[in-house]
């Protein structure tokens, strides 16, 4: 790792600490997000669909949360194998506004455009 790639380290294991506090918090300590929409379950028949609705709220938040996590952990991997700042499709270097805007990104913008177009 070059001294360049410090502050990059530095900046992903920051945001992931962030992230896995506000899980921490948004699960309520211990409680898992399941065990949460579980509780949602438990309510009366007219509060049902409203339960309903926040359970679908929780997972999709898990389901964000867990693949920024992934994103995170990936670029830490970058990082660690020499690649991180690089394009994953076209190994251009992805400009430093883009990873200080964007620190786990995969790619440079016009990839990351394709990629979306394509999706």
């Amino acid at each position: 790792m070059n001294s360049s790639q410090s502050p990059h380290r530095e900046r992903l294991l920051q945001e992931r600490a962030q992230l896995l506090a506000h899980i921490a918090q948004e699960r309520g300590g211990l409680v898992s997000r399941v065990d949460m929409a579980a509780e949602h379950d438990v309510r009366d028949f007219e509060n049902r669909a409203q339960a309903l609705s926040e359970r679908d709220d929780e997972f999709a938040m898990n389901e964000h949360e867990t693949a920024e996590l992934g994103a995170l952990d990936a670029a830490l991997e970058r990082l660690d194998a020499g690649h991180y700042g690089q394009c994953k499709d076209c190994g251009v270097t992805i400009p430093e506004e883009r990873l200080a805007a964007y620190p786990s990104a995969l790619r440079c913008i016009s990839c990351q455009t394709l990629a979306e177009k394509s999706s």
